[in-house]
């Protein structure tokens, strides 16, 4: 096996799985604290990318630049989505019903965007991205490079507000038990909107960072909306450091599969390696992150 091939591919799973780890984040916190499956999480991912589109048309904002408008806007949407829709499926502890409201919404939001952007595929760039470098025989690519430290960012403030933040205590505190949570003061209905719009603010982000590293349609939602699940169950529930080491095993899984066996196989591989991880540690390489000590 050739060494440097073998670098350049571990490089590779890395910086893709790092992507991968922002894009599953806010899935893992929705499942961890409202107990549901959000199948709308792969159009809020698309979503940020074509509010990133639209506010390089309009006013020609850089799209690392429109990061926080894209935060704000889908952390409004997602917060508005649960109280008006999901709050029903979370009091009714219905796993179809939640099912049911966020694939509706998917098929809303993803017939909405092709109204305003149509069905092409579109693309994002920066002049902000790093250039493409080398590390000895390793290239690393400059765009994906910037999407790797940008995801590590995101990953490390959202970590910091879960574990060092009053708001974060909260949610974790609602996760493990929201009626004891409630009669330590805990909001439950506020916590349930913030988490939402928390996790729709990360998938509209990551939607920025996907789109400067690769193309996108709005028909890519499934792929995400999966790749994020895929992530959850090897990494563990509500961890940011869960989503990344979840994230970077599917990077690599991903990367080494299409190397060395074949660009149409790499799905064989990451699905044996689900099945394997449901049936040896169902509960993923960290297991929970709600079910210890706030």
């Amino acid at each position: 096996m050739d060494g440097t091939l073998f670098l350049q591919t571990v490089v590779d799973g890395l910086i893709l799985g790092g992507i991968y780890s922002l894009s599953a984040v806010g899935f893992s916190l929705i499942f961890g604290v409202l107990g549901i499956v959000n199948l709308a999480h792969g159009i809020f991912i698309l979503l940020g990318a074509y509010i990133g589109v639209a506010l390089n048309e309009m006013m020609g904002l850089d799209p690392l630049i429109s990061i926080p408008i894209v935060f704000v806007a889908l952390f409004i949407l997602g917060a508005m989505l649960q109280l008006t829709l999901v709050a029903g499926a979370v009091r009714r502890s219905s796993l179809m019903s939640s099912l049911l409201i966020t694939f509706g919404a998917s098929l809303v939001i993803r017939d909405g965007i092709i109204l305003v952007f149509g069905p092409d595929v579109q693309s994002l760039s920066s002049i902000w991205l790093l250039d493409t470098f080398h590390i000895g025989g390793v290239v690393v690519d400059g765009a994906r490079a910037t999407g790797l430290i940008a995801s590590l960012a995101l990953l490390a403030l959202l970590s910091i507000a879960l574990y060092r933040l009053k708001v974060g205590r909260a949610m974790r505190a609602t996760a493990q038990h929201d009626f004891a949570a409630g009669l330590c003061g805990v909001n439950a209905r506020n916590i349930y909107a913030m988490t939402f719009g928390v996790s729709a603010a990360f998938a509209g982000v990551s939607g920025i960072i996907i789109g400067l590293v690769n193309p996108f349609s709005p028909f890519d939602d499934a792929y995400w909306t999966l790749n994020a699940f895929v992530t959850v169950v090897l990494g563990g529930v509500g961890s940011p450091l869960g989503a990344l080491l979840g994230g970077l095993l599917l990077g690599e899984i991903s990367t080494f599969s299409s190397q060395y066996i074949g660009s149409l196989y790499p799905n064989i591989f990451i699905f044996c390696t689900l099945l394997i991880m449901l049936i040896v540690r169902p509960n993923g390489l960290l297991g929970n992150a709600y079910k210890g000590s706030v």
